[in-house]
């Protein structure tokens, strides 16, 4: 009806038939289902190396994010930054400048593990071990060392039997190759979680790194196993992306988690403000997909 000239209508705002009301319903279902769910803690220290010798797939995002999850829901969490790059320093919101006691002090110059460890911004039960500049130079540095596969085993093994209080997670974040560094974070974990981003060359060079993985357990560390494979940078407009889902699911059927990590603005924002996107915006669909693949991963500890 006409009212002063102006339609008048008795309309709901929207329709909430809408793709717009659909997504704001799945995300209130999936937060509400979040908030009731209380996680299991892990009996014994899960050691877990983040990595892709593939740059680009959200390997550090995948750490960060994961840890500051599990650190949100009750888990004792450390990060050990063993990327030169130190983006995972960065996104913790942790001092790394070159002076900064770091990894580099642990895996070459002998010192202990809690000298370097900080505790993050982030959440009351999160902490990191910083990666400085000076981590460059120490594929090379290591070379020469005594039994410089298992420096940074030796040292967390011993940290984490005379810490006052148990971690849950220890969660090591690799450089992208398959040098000592991440020979290193190999011998030191007891699990592998493998980012793949749901694009072409999603496979390429995932065989020599599984390859390297057995030889470590063959050689180094009968312990280690792939157990856990996040599908990152999932796009659902994409056949490409939903193809990438399917092939991997059929090559890696225990290991890959049902959560999917989506291309997201907000995950891409959050470590230029020293945040990963669980405090950044807690509420967004990459938050809630980290926050998702934190309880999955969980709770497949759990029942193992």
């Amino acid at each position: 009806m006409q009212a002063g000239g102006w339609a008048v209508t008795t309309e709901t705002p929207y329709d909430e038939t809408t793709p717009l009301a659909r997504e704001v319903a799945e995300i209130t279902r999936r937060r509400l289902a979040l908030a009731d769910t209380d996680l299991p803690l892990p009996a014994v220290t899960r050691v877990i190396t983040v990595s892709n010798q593939k740059g680009g797939v959200g390997k550090t995002t995948t750490t960060v994010n994961l840890a500051a999850a599990l650190a949100r829901s009750g888990a004792r969490v450390l990060v050990i930054d063993l990327d030169p790059q130190g983006n995972a320093s960065t996104a913790l919101g942790v001092e790394h400048r070159a002076d900064t006691p770091s990894v580099y002090d642990v895996v070459v110059g002998d010192s202990p593990l809690a000298d370097v460890v900080q505790k993050s911004p982030e959440f009351e039960q999160l902490y990191c071990v910083p990666a400085t500049i000076h981590l460059a130079g120490a594929e090379i540095e290591l070379v020469s060392l005594v039994a410089r596969e298992q420096r940074l085993r030796t040292a967390l093994d011993t940290f984490l039997t005379t810490t006052n209080e148990q971690f849950h997670y220890v969660f090591i974040d690799c450089p992208p190759s398959l040098g000592l560094l991440t020979i290193n974070a190999f011998v030191a974990a007891r699990e592998v979680l493998i980012p793949i981003q749901c694009e072409y060359y999603a496979l390429e060079g995932l065989s020599q790194l599984l390859n390297s993985i057995q030889l470590i357990e063959r050689h180094l560390n009968p312990q280690l196993r792939v157990s856990t494979i996040l599908l990152t940078m999932y796009d659902s407009r994409t056949n490409l992306a939903n193809q990438v889902v399917s092939d991997v699911r059929e090559h890696f059927p225990e290991q890959v988690l049902d959560t999917l990590i989506p291309r997201s603005v907000r995950i891409s924002e959050a470590p230029s403000y020293g945040q990963s996107v669980i405090s950044y915006d807690e509420g967004s669909p990459g938050s809630l997909s980290y926050l998702e693949a934190a309880a999955e991963i969980a709770r497949r500890g759990s029942a193992a």
